[in-house]
């Protein structure tokens, strides 16, 4: 190993916020036991563009032996370094064989994947359906773009909802977001590369109070529940997972929840 640049994390000053994981394109951070880690070396380039992004002073870049940067392996793990540094980029530490063509989208990408937070508008009797205001509480929402060890997930309950849900359930907002933590996923046309892994962080590290699934009637939507389920039960996660099921023409067919091995019917 040669002594290069990387970053250190003084743990006295990290309040585990989470900003330096969400500005980290590479994915070399996580927040682990409401601390901020490096994971691997390896997904460290060194520049220290995470450094801008914490509150509290916990991050500086030090020169120390450590495993030489590898962007193929970030890009394998689901890191972006290319929207980190510019379309086109190559970086200086990246092997020759790296790949470069299709990498997987990230939470830290572009400036419109900027992850922001938000309080949701209140609800008014009086509102006309053309007013209802958003129950939105943050961004990005995308399964590929989201970090989920972003301080909106940590104890909350957080909605996973099929792409085509929120245009065929007239009230979305306020039947199922409202005061959820929202993600959204196709389980046919997206990449799914990451996204059990992405859960399985979601489950182990952010531990939300509940998730809820809102998927479509048809067959290939019921991917979604097999993901959540599939990563709950590989972190021994004893969250509640509620599974609402929509119709193509928006109406509610079934609601089932599942509490630890236990399934109960809400409505059918």
């Amino acid at each position: 190993m040669a002594v290069r640049s990387i970053i250190q994390i003084d743990e006295e000053k990290c309040d585990g916020c989470g900003k330096c994981v969400i500005g980290c394109a590479e994915g070399a951070l996580q927040i682990i036991d409401g601390k901020a880690k490096l994971v691997k070396d390896q997904y460290c380039d060194g520049l220290g563009a995470c450094i801008g992004e914490c509150p509290t002073g916990a991050l500086t870049v030090i020169q120390r032996e450590a495993a030489e940067y590898d962007e193929a392996a970030v890009l394998a793990a689901g890191g972006n370094p290319k929207h980190a540094h510019g379309p086109g980029h190559v970086h200086a530490h990246a092997p020759a064989t790296a790949p470069v063509s299709h990498p997987v989208p990230h939470f830290g990408g572009c400036p419109g994947s900027a992850a922001r937070a938000f309080a949701p508008a209140a609800l008014k009797t009086a509102q006309t359906p053309a007013d209802r205001p958003s129950m939105l509480t943050h961004w990005p929402i995308q399964l590929h773009l989201i970090h989920p060890g972003a301080p909106w997930f940590k104890d909350a309950d957080v909605l996973l909802a099929a792409d085509c849900a929120p245009f065929a359930m007239a009230g979305f907002h306020e039947k199922v977001l409202a005061g959820k933590s929202l993600i959204i996923a196709c389980p046919k046309l997206d990449d799914k590369n990451g996204y059990l892994e992405k859960l399985e962080f979601l489950f182990a590290q952010s531990r939300p109070r509940s998730v809820t699934v809102v998927r479509m009637e048809v067959p290939c939507c019921g991917g979604l529940l097999q993901m959540v389920m599939q990563a709950k039960e590989n972190t021994g996660s004893d969250c509640p997972v509620r599974d609402v099921v929509v119709s193509v023409r928006g109406e509610l067919l079934g609601e089932r929840v599942f509490e630890g091995a236990l399934e109960r019917a809400v409505r059918s």
